[in-house]
């Protein structure tokens, strides 16, 4: 590893991190000095490209096989930041999976792994990283939602709530954590041009752009800035959910 790090590294893991809205994330923290833990599931090739693609800061991403869905995948992302700078920072829970069809249609093998990626995941990690963070009263915790769980999507019914879930966590665990320093807020993206979307045709994406009144798909970094400001900045922030959607959802 390149990047010098110690115990006054600042630390964040970002599940999900190397493809889409985590990869922007991922180089945008790297960019400003931070040890990245980015975490991925089964896409070797894009934490490959990752780490050698982004030569400016080489060494300061260190990425992760790691299934969010399992304690010990869990477990293994988060040690992997204490042995290399013994210090947790932030917690990015970034990491989803969508299931597209009629609510009826949707076996409960499927529903359970989505909410076990896109909610429990994130509530055991951040029951992972609190212990550090309440040690030394500081910390923060961003929860990756969406803006269908503000509002609802037809056909992505089990998608919807467990993103409602995690905007309900991060406001109840905000309230809890705010007198030991620690800050929890919600980042709700609206359509962002990242693979997730790629199942829809160019036809229903511009038919999609049009209802937006900034007539087009956000970027992966718009929503990365929006996860650092909640990360580094925004001091006397928490339990909010901010939500980059172009003016779609208000």
């Amino acid at each position: 590893m390149n990047f010098n790090v110690g115990s006054d590294t600042k630390t964040v893991i970002i599940t999900g991190g190397v493809r889409g809205i985590g990869r922007a994330a991922s180089m945008r923290f790297a960019a400003n000095g931070w040890l990245v833990i980015a975490g991925y599931q089964s896409r070797s090739d894009a934490a490959l490209s990752l780490r050698t693609g982004t030569t400016s800061y080489s060494g300061r991403i260190v990425t992760v096989e790691a299934d969010i869905a399992d304690s010990e995948g869990r477990e293994k992302l988060v040690n992997r930041a204490l042995e290399l700078t013994g210090r947790v920072d932030v917690l990015v829970n970034n990491a989803a999976i969508s299931e597209f069809g009629l609510f009826s249609d949707i076996s409960p093998e499927r529903e359970k792994r989505l909410f076990d990626v896109n909610l429990f995941a994130p509530m055991n990690l951040a029951r992972l990283v609190l212990p550090h963070m309440l040690q030394k009263k500081s910390g923060a915790i961003v929860n990756v939602s969406s803006m269908w769980g503000q509002v609802g999507a037809s056909c992505e019914v089990q998608y919807s709530t467990a993103k409602a879930g995690l905007i309900g966590f991060t406001k109840a665990l905000a309230k809890e954590l705010a007198p030991s320093g620690i800050r929890v807020n919600c980042v709700a993206p609206g359509m962002i041009d990242t693979d997730m979307n790629s199942r829809l045709t160019k036809e229903e994406r511009d038919a999609f752009a049009d209802e937006i009144p900034m007539c087009r798909a956000g970027l992966p970094d718009e929503v990365a800035e929006c996860i650092y400001f909640l990360s580094a900045s925004g001091s006397y922030v928490t339990g909010q959910v901010l939500s980059p959607n172009g003016g779609y959802v208000t």
